[in-house]
């Protein structure tokens, strides 16, 4: 595999409009979303793919690892999980308030085994009508259900920073958020990160610093400080970012996924998209945080639902 140097991105995978990304340590492969063409797809460092599941589900906006090696998925519905070694796959979460999910996008590891997700209005997207506000919540790995905050326009990309007791938000078409975590994981203290409408993806580096992309912003990535100061940007492939995610042994892989300049606005208003998106990677200067994997029981969760 041809080694980059700092400022160079290799193409590994393509598709339509590429959303979620997790990169999985056990098998040094790079899981990720096809929002539009549907379905999750893994790809190894080179470009080697590695397999592919749940083909007919579009609308998937996040990516993550379960410690088993299942592989979670959101979107409409709520969140699923496949087991790529079992063959097994089945729901981890259907419902919210007694209600089906609308949609779930963004999903983040909340240091106990469980998650921190955001909802999103996947009924109003397909749709290309204004979303309903949406919120963010925890999954304990007891399976509770714990509402963390409202009136959020869209939620998308979160991170939560253990060391430094911080959580973001991606609050797409309107800010990125910060907030304060409690001793019981509960958010307090919301104010302003970063005031920039196309915040999508987001991932934190070792440092600190919380690297934001945007969906109408060509050419780099921006990172800010935990205080919300913004430093200089990552220059990225040309196209507009949705996710980022570090990879690698030493955590200096960085993994992008790049759509057309016009792709978010197209997908809002119902427009055909233009041109493909890429996922691509590169090497950052400083090492990235690693997305720990869940702990969820996964068949013993399903078997709950039904």
């Amino acid at each position: 595999m041809k080694e980059l140097a700092l400022g160079d991105y290799a193409k590994v995978a393509e598709g339509v409009y590429l959303e979620g990304l997790c990169y999985d340590f056990g098998r040094d492969v790079i899981w990720y979303s096809d929002v539009i063409k549907g379905g999750i797809c893994g790809v190894r460092p080179d470009g080697t793919p590695f397999g592919s599941f749940n083909e007919g589900r579009m609308w998937t906006g996040g990516v993550m690892m379960n410690a088993d090696g299942a592989v979670l998925s959101s979107g409409p519905g709520g969140i699923m999980w496949n087991n790529l070694d079992t063959g097994q796959s089945g729901w981890l979460i259907r419902e919210l308030d007694g209600k089906p999910i609308n949609g779930i996008n963004e999903m983040w590891p909340d240091g106990t085994g469980g998650i921190f997700f955001g909802t999103n209005d996947i009924e109003m997207v397909v749709a290309a009508q204004p979303t309903r506000p949406t919120a963010l919540y925890r999954l304990t790995v007891a399976g509770e259900v714990i509402r963390l905050a409202e009136d959020i326009v869209f939620s998308n990309g979160i991170a939560f920073d253990a060391a430094r007791r911080a959580f973001y938000c991606s609050d797409t078409f309107n800010v990125a958020w910060a907030w304060d975590v409690a001793d019981d994981l509960s958010l307090t203290g919301r104010r302003i990160l970063l005031d920039k409408d196309d915040c999508d993806g987001l991932a934190l580096d070792a440092e600190g610093h919380v690297w934001i992309t945007g969906f109408r912003s060509s050419g780099f990535l921006t990172r800010v400080t935990p205080q919300g100061d913004v430093l200089p940007p990552v220059e990225t492939p040309p196209g507009c970012t949705t996710q980022v995610r570090f990879g690698g042994a030493d955590l200096r892989d960085i993994y992008i996924n790049v759509v057309p300049a016009d792709g978010g606005d197209s997908l809002k208003e119902g427009k055909p998209l233009t041109g493909s998106s890429c996922l691509y990677r590169g090497r950052s200067a400083v090492p990235g945080i690693a997305v720990a994997p869940a702990r969820f029981p996964l068949e013993q969760m399903s078997a709950a639902i039904g």
